[in-house]
């Protein structure tokens, strides 16, 4: 079988231990988002990218950069701390360096030079503290009024007992290989507030289906999901680590979900 991704970072991982994304991802899954290519889409329109100097942290694969591009930004930047995805976003946007190696939480970007910072299910596989770094740098990158957008990993109700949400982060970490760490809506709000920003539109919210048929087939279109579904027939070392991420997406169903939050930048006193 031709691998889908031939400059996929950590194609020489073990199975055992890639981590999930990385792994949907040699398997030919290009949707990686909690919330699918819907939430997406609805948070691209929210982040009003036309005319926008635009940001982008963590692009991965390069889908939602296309999609940003096709929607006529005046600039468009990425940063990404994997080479590879580096190298593979600037070439699927045909854009020679738009996309550079460098840590979300130091871009290197000049201060207040994007109207818009874009974010999607990057924040949610970092502790509380790295989170609040990289919302820190994002606030930094802004101009007043600029718009920080991001599409995560979240938990449901905002009263949901720490006893459960540390049983999740558990099962989590033991099936994606990642140490993720979904908030509730209350608490993505609160530490984007921390951060400094003001959070003025509602929550948009959308289910947490990754791995169910009919979000495969939204996402990926019907051909794409019969491939998909084909290359995890076909691997069986592969077919075991998705079993098991999605015996563990559905064991936690009710408390998983997929959160857009529109948080603004304030503008300086005076202005």
């Amino acid at each position: 079988m031709t691998n889908p991704q031939q400059t996929l970072p950590e194609q020489d991982r073990p199975v055992a231990t890639m981590s999930g994304h990385w792994l949907l991802a040699k398997l030919g899954k290009r949707v990686l988002r909690p919330g699918g290519r819907e939430l997406t889409r609805r948070m691209l329109e929210a982040a009003r990218i036309e005319g926008s100097d635009v940001v982008e942290l963590a692009p991965g694969l390069g889908h939602t950069a296309q999609e940003i591009v096709q929607l006529a930004p005046r600039s468009y930047r990425g940063v990404d701390m994997d080479p590879d995805a580096v190298a593979q976003v600037n070439k699927r946007l045909g854009l020679d360096g738009a996309v550079v190696h460098a840590d979300a939480a130091a871009t290197g970007f000049e201060a207040d030079s994007a109207d818009v910072v874009f974010g999607e299910a990057m924040l949610t596989m970092h502790a509380d503290r790295s989170k609040q770094t990289m919302m820190a740098e994002a606030f930094r990158v802004l101009r007043p009024g600029g718009r920080y957008v991001i599409h995560e990993l979240g938990l449901t109700p905002d009263g949901l007992p720490e006893e459960t949400k540390r049983e999740i982060q558990k099962a989590l970490a033991k099936s994606i290989k990642v140490n993720a760490r979904p908030l509730t809506n209350a608490e993505w709000r609160a530490l984007l507030e921390s951060a400094g920003f003001e959070v003025v539109e509602d929550t948009r919210f959308a289910p947490m289906r990754l791995l169910q048929p009919r979000r495969i087939i939204a996402d990926e279109g019907l051909r794409g999901a019969l491939r998909f579904a084909r290359n995890v027939l076909r691997m069986p070392d592969e077919r075991k680590r998705v079993f098991d991420m999605r015996r563990t997406f559905g064991a936690h169903r009710d408390a998983l979900t997929a959160v857009g939050i529109v948080a603004v930048k304030p503008a300086a006193s005076g202005e």
